[in-house]
């Protein structure tokens, strides 16, 4: 029923690029942390950028659970469900790192993600995982959903920010620059958005 993977491609990686959304699980080491899983959607923000490394968009929100988890540890799984078509799940264990405005693989990471708008959405970081072991599962009790449309709120919402807008609302969120931990999260203030 469950097979692993040596890489990401063919009929595996046409079924990864072709969902409309994934979820990412990290944890702290603490035995008592807490574990965060995240729903990711909006098409065209995740990219296989070789055999065996994924990328995706890492917009602006409420917390930084999954940046924080990355900077003290590394450990991420993304998850990929059909609702759609023949059952199945793809899980994708591996070791993954937030790249941040002012690192200087910034431009070329974007670069895989020609169809967004880093402004329309307060881009903070580019999550880029490096695949250690890829597996399917059979997915026979996902229910079977339909695809309308992404929604268009969060672009609308954080596309009247600049810079220094965006700083001050994460500054001013609980769990942006510090996880529900007390890890670092998002260095603030961000950097300036380097032109494209």
């Amino acid at each position: 029923m469950g097979k692993t993977y040596e890489r990401i491609d063919g009929r595996l990686r046409t079924f990864i690029e072709a969902q409309p959304m994934f979820f990412t699980a990290t944890a702290p080491l603490a035995g008592d942390g807490t574990i965060n899983l995240s729903p990711k959607g909006l098409r065209g923000s995740f990219a296989v950028l070789d055999e065996l490394t994924v990328a995706y968009l890492d917009f602006a929100g409420s917390n930084a659970e999954t940046v924080a988890h990355l900077r003290e540890n590394g450990r991420i799984t993304l998850m990929w469900c059909a609702f759609t078509g023949p059952p199945n799940i793809v899980r994708v264990h591996g070791r993954g790192e937030p790249v941040f405005r002012d690192d200087p693989r910034w431009p070329e990471l974007l670069g895989h993600f020609p169809d967004i708008d880093p402004g329309l959405h307060g881009l903070r970081a580019v999550v880029v995982v490096r695949a250690e072991l890829i597996r399917d599962t059979c997915g026979y009790a996902v229910p079977l959903m339909t695809y309308e449309a992404d929604r268009d709120l969060h672009g609308r919402r954080f596309a009247r920010e600049d810079d220094a807008s965006l700083s001050a609302y994460f500054a001013g969120k609980e769990h942006v620059a510090t996880s529900i931990d007390g890890l670092p999260g998002l260095p603030l203030p961000l950097p300036p958005t380097p032109a494209r």
